[in-house]
């Protein structure tokens, strides 16, 4: 009695503290999903390490990619199915799929809840949350069945009807969730000519890193658009990822086109640099070796992948969102004006706060992940040699914390120690940033005085 009363109270508590129970579910599913990948029927020689069970099962949860041993071999159907699961529960949110349910059963959802969900998923305070997320879940299955149906389109010839099916919807719930999962040991390197595959990835990927919210709105003006005005949330989102894109397709063409993609016809290399320029951001599939790469073209990777996709979406980064934000208080600073100013509308300083928060708030924790990683790796005789694996540690870990999956094949031959840390970043890369911008959030009644202000040298 006494142990069902406890459980009973920590369950009461986690329901008024929504942040909590938002890390609390993805710590649980993630070491869930690693016991499960540890049974014998998960994988084909019956047993795999504990480390490389939980790092699975977290980079599947957090929708990163990362992997240390190869999905299509090394795990079965099984396991397989496990990883999909965690890709799809994760790519929602669990909390999204438990307040649904709630909603939709007619189970009662407290205020908190509502609040933390509205943070999650709406810059309108007026939309209808349930409603909002019916579309996120109806959207979200009819997206995921057409990707599949124009990848088995794309794939035919190589593999049996169910195998294809198979192959297609694996490949489409994990380009949607912007996990960069593959059944194929090179990821899509083996693809990178095939047009309809890119590109049905490359579109499943802008459509759930864009944001649910934004989607919904501008589904919402599609129906009416003379009667409703976009939100400045979605029209600096969708211009800040159109810009991100074909910035970042220009430069990796720029810097490769003479390169790496030197064999290639021209309408390759600007597939593979469109498609290259939208996985970069959080997706983790890639249709050309990245540890081949320019340094150079690396950097803008790593830019790409800091960033990341839009809020409410599947993606992780500091978000295209605060990117943006960055540029326009800085732009009406050298302008000389004191309001952040965009398009007939000033930002919020609540906004602007928070963005600074989470932007030193990840940059501190990468440099400090980097830090940590070198240090497991550093002995007397791999000293010299650590000094050049700074770029490689520094891509890997901004890959795991904007939950891109992107890796240049260090990953792999991490020790366990390595591993742990990369799986650490990867489970604050998912849920870190947007708790830390919920509980940031909470307003606090102002102090009723203010010390008097002192100016100091700047620059």
């Amino acid at each position: 009695m006494a142990t069902i009363k406890t459980v009973s109270l920590s369950l009461r508590a986690l329901a008024k503290n929504p942040g909590t129970a938002f890390v609390a579910s993805y710590f649980v599913a993630a070491n869930l999903g690693g016991l499960l990948l540890c049974l014998p029927a998960a994988t084909r020689a019956g047993r795999i390490a504990w480390v490389d069970a939980l790092f699975t099962a977290t980079s599947a949860l957090s929708v990163t990619g990362l992997t240390v041993v190869d999905t299509g071999t090394v795990y079965t159907l099984f396991g397989q199915i496990v990883i999909l699961l965690l890709i799809q529960f994760g790519g929602l949110g669990i909390m999204t799929f438990a307040v649904w349910i709630f909603a939709s059963t007619g189970w009662r959802v407290s205020v908190v809840q509502r609040c933390f969900i509205q943070d999650t998923y709406a810059s309108d305070p007026t939309i209808n949350i349930k409603r909002l997320l019916g579309f996120i879940i109806v959207f979200v299955l009819g997206a995921e069945l057409l990707g599949a149906g124009l990848l088995m389109i794309s794939l035919r010839g190589e593999f049996g009807l169910l195998k294809n099916f198979y192959y297609s919807l694996f490949h489409s719930i994990a380009a949607f969730c912007n996990a960069g999962f593959s059944l194929f040991p090179d990821s899509l390197v083996g693809h990178y000519d095939n047009a309809l595959l890119n590109l049905t990835i490359a579109f499943l990927i802008i459509f759930g890193g864009i944001g649910f919210p934004v989607m919904f709105e501008l589904l919402t003006w599609a129906k009416k658009p003379t009667r409703t005005r976009l939100s400045l949330h979605t029209r600096i989102t969708v211009q800040t990822t159109a810009l991100l894109i074909f910035g970042g397709m220009a430069l990796f063409w720029f810097f490769e086109h003479n390169s790496y993609m030197k064999q290639m016809t021209a309408g390759q290399q600007a597939l593979a640099s469109f498609f290259q320029s939208v996985t970069c951001r959080t997706a983790g599939f890639n249709t050309v070796r990245f540890d081949l790469l320019n340094n150079t073209t690396l950097m803008v990777c790593i830019l790409l992948m800091f960033i990341g996709a839009s809020p409410g979406s599947c993606g992780g980064g500091i978000k295209t969102t605060s990117a943006a934000t960055l540029v326009i208080v800085l732009w009406n600073r050298l302008c000389g004006r004191e309001t952040n100013r965009v398009h007939r509308s000033s930002l919020t300083q609540a906004a602007v706060s928070k963005t600074i928060s989470v932007v030193i708030l990840s940059s501190l924790f990468i440099l400090t992940m980097v830090c940590c990683l070198l240090m497991t790796d550093i002995t007397d005789a791999a000293l010299k040699q650590s000094r050049g694996m700074v770029l490689e540690y520094l891509f890997e870990t901004v890959s795991a914390f904007g939950t891109v999956g992107l890796s240049m094949g260090t990953t792999p031959r991490l020790n366990p120690a390595g591993k742990l840390l990369i799986t650490l970043t990867m489970f604050v890369g998912r849920v870190g940033i947007l708790t830390l911008v919920y509980l940031f959030a909470q307003q606090k009644a102002p102090p009723r005085y203010e010390y008097a202000e002192e100016n100091i040298m700047i620059g």
